[in-house]
């Protein structure tokens, strides 16, 4: 299938084309603004779909609107429609295809202009009144928010903030990749398609989780970025990141014993470090009343062993880095772990809750 994409270089344009290849689409004709007339005539005539991408938004003056949007879309269907084609289009449009401006109105146009080439030659044509788009490679300092306000917390540059309370609707860029691809793959019926997950908020609430997740690299303590919104947000920002943020240090506290290192805390699912010890060398000798923690021996031989503050009863297991094994701690055990090899004792370590200086459930109980 030979697939047109206008506007290919674009954000959506660009993120699409990746994604076409990874879902086994690969014979893509790509048109941008650098192309001629001919390099889009020759497209036309043996494309199979196409996604029509390609408009303006941030025009030098309100002419353009028409010309980008409304006019380029009205001549792509008169050429088909001139070489005998009934190609499916897809087409981008925006929400403000309902208002009374020059962009909406442009759009308003180009949506009129595939819906008569659908009741003239009964091709498919989808349309898409997307709000705001968001995702990596969307440009800043043009006409998206979340995309300015990523590169400037990434950056260290003020924020720009008029009205926090602003309400604003947002789609991230891999669901609208996901729900365009999906008409290649199923028999879809035309016309108006809707498009989900949409995500309400506030200018204020973006500026105010970009912040967090900025000083999530100082105090360690991530957002609950793994579904949702702020997943998309937190992948969306750090896209922003420049090589040379890719890493940081973490805070290491380092004594006879070995070195403890914190890696990464959450706000509802605990934290993450690792801790080492030398030949011979026994860190803990503690117990808890609700805490839990999971060891998991990465390099070198430990003895764990396990009292009950209560009964007296003993417990201890040998593990080596090669078996994954996961130890767990149990409430009312008091526990150590002792280096019993001849090489340094790294382990990998998760407790349940973020360590609290001032309640701390860890009470001293060597064994």
């Amino acid at each position: 299938m030979k697939i047109l994409v206008t506007g290919a270089e674009g954000f959506i344009g660009k993120n699409l084309c990746f994604q076409l290849v990874e879902s086994g689409f690969d014979d893509l004709l790509k048109i941008d603004r650098d192309n001629s007339k001919d390099d889009l005539d020759n497209a036309l005539k043996v494309a199979d779909f196409i996604f029509h991408l390609a408009g303006v938004n941030r025009p030098k003056n309100e002419s353009e609107f028409r010309e980008g949007n409304a006019n380029l879309t009205s001549y792509i269907v008169a050429k088909l429609q001139e070489f005998g084609r009934k190609t499916p289009i897809l087409l981008t449009s925006s929400i403000q295809a309902e208002r009374d401006n020059a962009y909406g109105v442009s759009k308003a146009e180009a949506e009129k202009s595939v819906n008569n080439y659908s009741s003239k030659t009964q091709a498919k044509v989808f349309v898409y009144r997307l709000p705001n788009v968001f995702g990596k490679w969307c440009r800043p300092n043009y006409n998206s928010v979340v995309a300015t306000f990523c590169h400037n917390v990434a950056n260290g540059l003020r924020l720009t903030i008029n009205d926090p309370s602003a309400k604003i609707n947002l789609v991230y860029i891999d669901t609208v990749c996901e729900h365009f691809i999906s008409h290649l793959n199923a028999d879809k019926p035309s016309g108006e398609q809707s498009i989900s997950p949409v995500y309400p908020t506030t200018v204020g609430e973006i500026a105010d989780a970009l912040e967090s997740f900025k000083s999530s690299k100082e105090y360690l303590i991530t957002e609950n970025v793994g579904n949702g919104f702020l997943r998309a947000l937190y992948s969306t920002y750090i896209s922003y990141y420049s090589p040379d943020q890719f890493s940081y240090n973490v805070p290491s506290y380092v004594d006879p014993r070995g070195t403890f290192c914190e890696l990464l805390k959450t706000k509802e699912s605990g934290q993450f470090s690792y801790f080492t010890a030398h030949p011979g060398v026994t860190r803990g000798g503690h117990y808890h009343h609700t805490k839990n923690e999971k060891f998991l021996v990465i390099k070198g031989k430990a003895k764990f062993r396990f009292e009950h503050i209560a009964t007296g009863e003993r417990y201890e297991l040998d593990v080596e880095g090669e078996e994954c094994r996961v130890v767990e701690t149990v409430p009312g055990w008091t526990h150590d772990v002792t280096n019993i090899g001849e090489e340094e004792l790294i382990v990998m370590l998760w407790a349940n809750e973020i360590f609290d200086r001032e309640k701390p459930d860890t009470i001293a109980k060597p064994l």
